[in-house]
């Protein structure tokens, strides 16, 4: 199965606090979420680990759910759903299956 959202992908925040932002995905989590640069910023306390290392407060990207965010068509520029289009190629015999997400509004495949 191909994977509807990926690392390196813009994606824009239609849901929760820090709707209408957009950023780039840092992380996709096995859970179905993922860390989007630049939103859901939290303050997380540091220790120091090492002599080198300083303590404090330290501002980082927590994780959103997908379901919260929309991938932006390199296009329009617009919030575009994903589809995924499926080719079939015959070499030597063998059926070769090949995969691509395209967006739903411009029909265009999406690239990372």
């Amino acid at each position: 199965m191909v994977a509807k959202l990926r690392s390196g992908d813009l994606v824009k925040v239609i849901y929760g606090k820090d709707r209408g932002k957009q950023g780039k995905i840092l992380k996709v989590l096995p859970n179905g979420r993922l860390v989007v640069e630049g939103v859901q910023i939290v303050k997380k306390h540091k220790r120091a680990q090492e002599e080198g290392q300083e303590a404090g407060i330290v501002s980082m990207e927590a994780s959103i759910d997908r379901s919260n965010v929309m991938l932006v068509d390199p296009e329009t520029g617009k919030p575009t759903r994903v589809g995924v289009s499926i080719k079939r190629e015959v070499r030597g015999g063998k059926v070769k299956t090949t995969r691509t997400r395209i967006s739903k509004k411009s029909g265009k495949e999406i690239k990372v």
